[in-house]
């Protein structure tokens, strides 16, 4: 689950990086555009995983920590 939560956040925040840039927005055109049924679920499985990940940040056994 960390591993899927993980790669879906690298991948928004590619997304956002081709936004930010480039002002081209992979996910929307992937999916035929950004108000598609299908594109709002992938934004919002991606903000699921970013919101999972937040969880790492309080974890004891952190890699962070070197543990």
């Amino acid at each position: 689950m960390d591993t899927l939560a993980l790669i879906l956040s690298i991948v928004g925040s590619l997304n956002w990086g081709l936004m930010g840039i480039f002002k081209f927005d992979l996910v929307a055109w992937l999916f035929g555009g950004s108000a598609t049924l299908l594109s709002r679920i992938v934004y919002t499985i991606i903000g699921l995983a970013g919101l999972w990940c937040i969880s790492f940040l309080f974890r004891k056994d952190s890699i962070v920590d070197g543990e």
